[in-house]
């Protein structure tokens, strides 16, 4: 296979888009991510591909924990203000509104369907870019009513991070 035609395939693979959420002492944080799957049954562990070089990396290895928060297609707008990096937007939690998830104290975003939090079992660099952080969940709850169909997945905002 050739390589444009192997990143053509990764671009075909779904992903969803999420906010991964974190926080550590006196320190929340937001960002998206699309990366993410859960590896395990028993117990439930969620895998989450994630930049060595983001904040959010710094953030969940100091405290350990973080929050997957899922949102609906219909949704997408709530989301927006995460996507952007802290170069950027170093203030982006400033006027963010959320509320705290009771067992591990990350952001639960207001407008997201519904979240998981975790603590990290893992962090696994595999030589790359993205270190894979897995992580048990401790905890969720559903705020919307929702089947997967209706969850924001990348190709509805018209962009990609694979290949």
């Amino acid at each position: 296979m050739e390589e444009s035609n192997a990143r053509k395939a990764l671009r075909m693979m779904p992903y969803g888009f999420y906010s991964i959420t974190s926080c550590n002492e006196d320190e929340s944080n937001a960002m998206v991510a699309n990366w993410v799957s859960q590896v395990s049954f028993e117990p439930r562990l969620i895998a989450v591909g994630l930049q060595k070089t983001s904040h959010t990396h710094g953030v969940i290895e100091k405290g350990q924990v973080f929050a997957v928060n899922m949102f609906r297609a219909e949704d997408s707008e709530t989301i927006m203000p995460y996507t952007k990096g802290r170069s950027k937007n170093p203030d982006k939690m400033k006027d963010a509104k959320y509320s705290q998830a009771p067992k591990t104290g990350c952001p639960v975003l207001e407008g997201a369907a519904a979240y998981v939090e975790c603590r990290v079992v893992d962090i696994i660099d595999v030589g790359g870019d993205h270190d894979i952080l897995v992580g048990e969940v401790v905890g969720g709850d559903v705020m919307k009513e929702a089947e997967a169909g209706d969850l924001l997945i990348l190709p509805q905002l018209g962009w990609t991070y694979a290949g």
